[in-house]
């Protein structure tokens, strides 16, 4: 009898560096189980996108978190009076959503301990990114490390470790690392204020990362742009 395979729990936002995660930790044999977080997101589309790659690359279950941020605000991406920059800005940018990535590290600790998973994928990066400070390599273990102090399973010596495959690649490596495992970019969205058909806006650092990183890897972009196809 062939032993279980492991599970883990995947960060997935339907973006193009989640869906590179996701097949990433499936072709290290895991067993996936996805986690999306619909915040009240200004390009809440890319919930679509994630439902749809957690089913072309098989995931074992995909499950999305309500829970409205917008209460809050403070961020372009959830609060509609702030417009999302369409030009590159210094310093933190406002698309920046406070404490997103600890609130989503946290939901995939508290599933991870039930499904008595030992194993996280988030698919930060810390080179062709805005300036987040929950996308760097000290902020990945730092969490590890209170995941480890805060859970049953870490206190009774199931120890969790939180993966960041994609801290230190370039955004055309991750474009090329995804290409040769088969990903379907045109199923994801990475746009800020892409439309309700997941049209991307072309101009926000989002799209221009993306637009760069496929161009830099040789790699034909799907992209549906609103006025332009196909990122020309």
């Amino acid at each position: 009898m062939a032993a279980a395979k492991p599970k883990a729990v995947i960060l997935l936002s339907g973006g193009l560096d989640s869906s590179t995660v996701l097949a990433i930790a499936k072709s290290q044999g895991y067993d996936c189980y996805c986690l999306s977080l619909d915040y009240h997101q200004r390009h809440n589309v890319e919930l679509l996108a994630a439902q749809r790659v957690a089913h072309a690359l098989g995931a074992t279950e995909h499950k999305t978190v309500q829970l409205d941020l917008s209460l809050f605000g403070g961020s372009a991406l959830t609060d509609n009076s702030i417009a999302v920059p369409e030009h590159e800005t210094q310093g933190i940018p406002v698309t920046y959503v406070p404490a997103r990535n600890t609130i989503m590290l946290s939901l995939s600790l508290a599933w991870a301990e039930v499904l008595q998973s030992r194993d996280i994928f988030i698919g930060v990066n810390a080179l062709d990114y805005s300036g987040y400070p929950d996308c760097r390599g000290e902020y990945v273990k730092a969490f590890q490390q209170m995941a480890n102090l805060a859970t049953k399973a870490a206190v009774e010596g199931q120890t969790i470790t939180v993966y960041a495959p994609l801290i230190d690649m370039t955004k055309a490596e991750i474009i090329r690392t995804g290409h040769a495992l088969g990903v379907d970019y045109g199923l994801t969205v990475s746009c800020y204020q892409a439309d309700d058909h997941g049209a991307a806006c072309g101009v926000c650092d989002s799209c221009r990362f993306r637009k760069a990183g496929f161009a830099q890897a040789g790699v034909p972009d799907p992209t549906p742009y609103k006025h332009t196809q196909h990122g020309a």
